[in-house]
This record gives structure tokens, sequence and C-alpha cells, in this order.
């Protein structure tokens, strides 16, 4: 088991801080185990309730006369299952010295955001759990976990076959399952569709229009497809960045299946050699760098955006970092070179810093504040 330090500490500052805590994020990505191995290390008594088995359920039939007595640390997993908890939970923070305090977890269910946002305003800290990423597995373990992607127990199968085929039951399980007990209302058949369908614009420009065409509906209707794949954490949307340039910018997202052992799967890709050989292998390459990079920056969904114009420059990722713009290229090459549009993005958006990832072995200057990273230096070489 990768034990995530990090993110046990970030969650643990946050229990410090706030009496209700939030851990989000994908199906399987680890929520649960993160829970239970930040409960055993806490001195304090902890009370842990899976709101998904029927005995925890049933004692949650009436919350308050079940929880207010409790102290120290409880945990409610899979919240969204009881969201009549949250009115509850307002009354129990708000108690003087704090008696106990609450992590809960869920799916990122629009009924918990609302719910929580709605009952526990002012008391309740969102953290977003992603998956496994570099900083976490090691630089020698980069090619693996690139092509089973982060989910632990697909990263940590005895062989790529039973990854793949732990990917392919998630994928059938979250479309069939998953889906309907979020409220979502959408067949999975036409989900699966849909999703398999965006895998091939994996690092593109949305576009809504040729993808409702496809599906014989509108474009409202299959960016409702893509918000529903955004809020349970599959897809990212990294949304255009306006510059005050005279140029036509792009105004569209770019859009990537966050995991990339989940775009693999959608693409029927098992193997590295199969890897080697597709030819999404760019674009995958550039989304799970980008996940990297997010990770590895500590970086928020709100200061991610992309930069393009209809005349073809373009940088794959901006980074907002409130007062300056840093830049990120990814290039599957072994020796980047300086571009024209590197060169008018970097004027353009007046950027402090670009950093050009590639896939060579070593990491150097390209220009006056533009280097190319190495992805095997990538943690140590953007830190800088």
């Amino acid at each position: 088991m990768v034990e995530r330090r990090e993110h046990l500490r970030k969650l643990g500052e946050l229990l410090r801080s706030f009496p209700v805590v939030a851990l989000i994020g994908a199906r399987q990505v680890g929520k649960t185990t993160l829970a239970k191995v930040l409960s055993s290390r806490r001195k304090a008594p902890t009370h842990f309730f899976d709101l998904e088995s029927p005995p925890d359920a049933a004692r949650l039939a009436d919350p308050f006369l079940t929880l207010e007595p409790l102290k120290g640390l409880i945990v409610l997993d899979e919240i969204q299952r009881v969201p009549g908890v949250f009115s509850v939970l307002r009354v129990l923070a708000d108690r003087p010295h704090v008696p106990a305090r609450f992590l809960v977890l869920g799916s990122a269910s629009p009924e918990l955001l609302r719910q929580s946002s709605e009952s526990l305003a002012g008391r309740v800290a969102y953290y977003q759990l992603p998956g496994l990423a570099l900083a976490e597995v090691g630089g020698d373990q980069a090619d693996r976990l690139w092509l089973r992607g982060g989910f632990p127990r697909s990263f940590s199968a005895s062989g790529d076959p039973e990854s793949y085929q732990w990917r392919a039951n998630f994928v059938r399980t979250f479309l069939e399952r998953d889906i309907p007990q979020l409220g979502i209302g959408i067949p999975s058949t036409t989900l699966d569709r849909f999703w398999s369908m965006l895998a091939h614009y994996h690092a593109q420009i949305w576009n809504g229009s040729e993808l409702g065409r496809a599906f014989g509906v509108s474009h409202h209707t299959v960016r409702r497809y893509l918000e529903v794949l955004e809020s349970t954490f599959m897809v990212r949307s990294l949304r255009p960045w306006s510059a005050n340039v005279k140029k036509r910018q792009v105004k569209s997202p770019k859009v990537y299946v966050r995991d990339s052992g989940i775009l693999h799967r959608l693409l029927n890709i098992a193997t590295r050699n199969a890897l080697d050989r597709h030819p999404k292998i760019g674009a995958s390459w550039e989304g799970f760098m980008i996940e990297n990079v997010i990770h590895a920056l500590d970086l928020e969904d709100r200061q991610c955006f992309f930069w393009g114009t209809h005349g073809g420059q373009e940088i794959d990722m901006v980074v907002d970092q409130g007062g300056s713009l840093r830049g990120f290229e990814v290039k599957r090459t072994s020796a980047p070179r300086l571009t024209r549009s590197m060169r008018g993005a970097l004027a353009d958006l007046r950027l402090s810093r670009l950093d050009v990832i590639h896939a060579g072995p070593e990491s150097y200057p390209l220009a006056k504040r533009v280097n190319a990273v190495s992805a095997s230096t990538l943690l140590k070489d953007i830190q800088g």
C-alpha cells in the first residue's frame, strides 16, 4: 500500500481547524483507506460509520440520538446515502468546546455538495483526494503509473492484465451502479458511449455541437453529460484564459479524462506496447503530465486554465498564481525547441515562467524565463 503522507498531513490540519471536513473524490480513489489510516493514528476515540452497511445505516436512523453522545473523531463514509444528516451535523458542530469532529466521505454527489453548502456554511472544509501521483509512487514507477493510472487497486495489481480488468470492472460498476445512486438519470449505455467518445477527444478543445450531432442531441444535452463526468472527477475541463490581446482567442474549454488508466481502458489500450503504437499516445502523456503538475504544485481547479488563439498559438496549461501567470507546455520529445508559438504566448500573456515538460533525460534553459523540464526530474525542477 502506498502511504499517502501528504494527504494525511493536510487532512489532519483541516480537522484541527474545522468541526467538519468533507473528503471528496472519485469512487475507489482511496478515501476510506485514508480515513482509516488517519483514525488509527489518533489518540482520541474514533467512531466509524459506513453508510453503505445496513447495520450502520440502521444505527443512524435517528442521527442526532446516535451521534450526540460521541466524542473524538466521527467518520461517516458515503455520506450522500443519508443526506438528512447534514442538518444534524450543523447542530453538533455548533456545540461549545467542540466535543467531536466529523470527517464525512463522499463521491462527488451533487446532493452532497448542495446539502453541505446549505447546512454547514462556515463550518465545513472540503478536501479533494486525487489518484496516486508521481510524488507518491516515485519517478521509477512513472511508466507503470502512466499505463495503469492512479486508482490504488489498478496501480498495485499483480500484472497489467489484472489492472486492465480492474479498470474494466470499475467503468462498468461506475456507470451501472454509482451514477444512479448519485441521483443522475442518464442511461448507463448513453454515458458509456459518450465517455468512450470523449476519450478520443482527450486533450482537445471541447466541441459540443460536433458531439451533439454524433449523438443526435443538442449541444446542451452533451454538455450535461460532460458536467456529470466532471462532477464525479472522471473528466477535467481546463477553462480558457482570456488575455487582453488583439487576437481571436479560443473560448471553449480543453477536456481531459483525468485518470490515464481509465483513458487507456476507454481506448482499449491494455499494454505499454499497445500504448506506444497508439495515435493518442502524445495526448495521453500530456494529460498525465498536467495532472502531476497540478498535484506537485498543490493547485486548485480554479487556478488552472489553458490558452489558445485561432491563429494557432497555444499553451497547454496556464496557472493563475494571484498576480502572475505561469505556463506549462507538454511535448513528448527528447529535445524540445522554443517555438514561435511559445514566444508569442510568453509575450502576450506576460508569463513569469514557461516550463516545457519533455521526455528527455535532462532539464536545461531554452531562453529567458523558459526551461525545458525533464519528466524524470519534474517534481524537483518545477518547484524551483
